[in-house]
């Protein structure tokens, strides 16, 4: 941010170009105000927005007694910035919202654009988690943000900035929007198929549910070869170049896709454990994490890594008998059928949960013919590689308007203005 820019932009604090607005407390008593309903947002739904517009909050809009409290009241256009916890988040307000301590909001000035502004607190963000550092707990004070250096171009470049980065903005929306319709799709199948399967007619009760009449429940256990588990020495904290050993994190294990970079190298000192290799085909679970939900995550490694990579001692690796496909086991995994299961046998302390190879041998699966389970397998598996891919889309937009904002925010890149656009006031 300290680089040179162009001449005719200037740079200054933060309030010079915007009134800085804190929150207040807001009346939890049911009133009215000016005779309607304000609606009431708060800092969690600012940081959860995909859109940087936000016309009304969720369900659950509270009438505020603002002429008895000090909750503030913004005018549309405003831009609500969160001030705690989930630092600089933002969105601009359509409709008038109120507010509570957890915003310092931001009024633009003349000749200061909303859009254009939201974009520079979108790109500072790590600036103002970085002076909210030091604090009691995660804040950043209106002081600090008043201080914030900001670097402003004449108002037909804000314009033009503001509009190539909202069009960035949009495909991303679109693209994260796709991404959730493919996911329910997803989950629906797995839904379906996993408990009704293909084309069956006839169903039963079992432990795991209604499940077609020719199917089987099975522990898991008596479907499996046999489980290995991995090892977690002193490593190099970055990933290992081809053909040299490394280790796995538990980050390497996804819902959806084995990320072979999410590991660290092994130091030249210490001797491999050939046992502990991952391959193509094997099937991975994280068997334990201080994040619940991430407890019992299986992804299938689906090409030879180029590393020679270890599993970790928090990732296990299921070997299926003859009588299980490997992605059939590893979908029944993810599903909820078996998210039920371990939910009622994890264990731990200290906030690390955890599941035992034993837990896994006990758990309960529906298991139908080895020809059906793999056509169950690849529809399931050909939706999870849309999903995949949308996700990489994603990744690369973010990317590209990571790279624009550094461009365009600091005027390295300029914009080309029409005459009708340098006409802007």
């Amino acid at each position: 941010m300290s680089s040179p820019v162009p001449t005719e932009w200037i740079t200054d604090e933060l309030v010079r170009f915007c009134d800085i607005v804190g929150g207040g407390t807001p009346d939890r008593a049911v009133h009215e105000y000016w005779g309607g309903q304000i609606p009431w947002v708060s800092p969690t739904e600012v940081t959860s927005l995909a859109s940087k517009y936000i016309s009304k909050t969720k369900e659950g809009l509270t009438q505020l007694g603002l002429d008895k409290s000090s909750a503030k009241l913004h005018p549309p256009g405003t831009l609500l910035m969160t001030s705690r916890a989930s630092i600089g988040y933002v969105a601009i307000n359509t409709v008038p919202m109120a507010t509570n301590q957890g915003f310092q909001s931001l009024r633009c000035k003349d000749g200061t654009l909303a859009d254009y502004m939201y974009q520079y607190i979108t790109w500072v963000r790590p600036e103002l988690e970085r002076l909210s550092a030091g604090s009691t707990f995660s804040e950043i004070s209106s002081v600090n943000v008043k201080r914030l250096r900001v670097t402003l171009p004449p108002r037909p470049e804000q314009q033009k900035i503001a509009t190539i980065l909202s069009s960035v903005d949009d495909v991303i929306e679109k693209t994260r929007a796709q991404i959730d319709k493919l996911k329910d799709l997803k989950t629906g199948m797995m839904q379906e198929l996993l408990t009704k399967g293909i084309g069956h007619t006839e169903f039963k009760d079992s432990p795991v549910g209604p499940i077609p009449a020719e199917w089987m429940v099975v522990r898991l256990g008596g479907s499996l070869e046999c489980i290995d588990s991995g090892w977690s020495p002193s490593c190099i904290e970055i990933p290992p170049v081809p053909g040299k050993w490394g280790v796995l994190k538990v980050s390497s294990v996804t819902r959806g896709e084995f990320l072979e970079n999410e590991s660290k190298t092994l130091p030249d000192e210490l001797l491999p454990r050939n046992n502990a290799q991952v391959h193509a085909g094997d099937v991975l679970l994280t068997r334990a994490n201080g994040v619940a939900e991430l407890v019992g995550k299986c992804v299938i490694v689906r090409k030879e890594p180029q590393a020679k990579l270890m599993m970790s001692d928090k990732i296990l690796r299921l070997k299926p008998s003859q009588t299980l496909h490997n992605e059939f086991l590893l979908h029944v995994f993810n599903s909820q059928i078996i998210r039920k299961q371990i939910e009622l046998s994890w264990g731990g302390s200290s906030g690390q949960k955890n599941i035992g190879q034993s837990d896994i041998k006990s758990y309960l699966i529906p298991l139908p013919s080895v020809e059906e389970q793999r056509l169950i397998a690849r529809s399931i598996t050909q939706v999870e590689r849309v999903v995949f891919d949308q996700n990489k889309k994603l990744v690369a937009l973010m990317n590209t308007k990571k790279a624009l904002m550094q461009d365009l925010l600091t005027g390295k890149v300029r914009v080309k203005l029409t005459d009708k656009e340098s006409a802007v006031v």
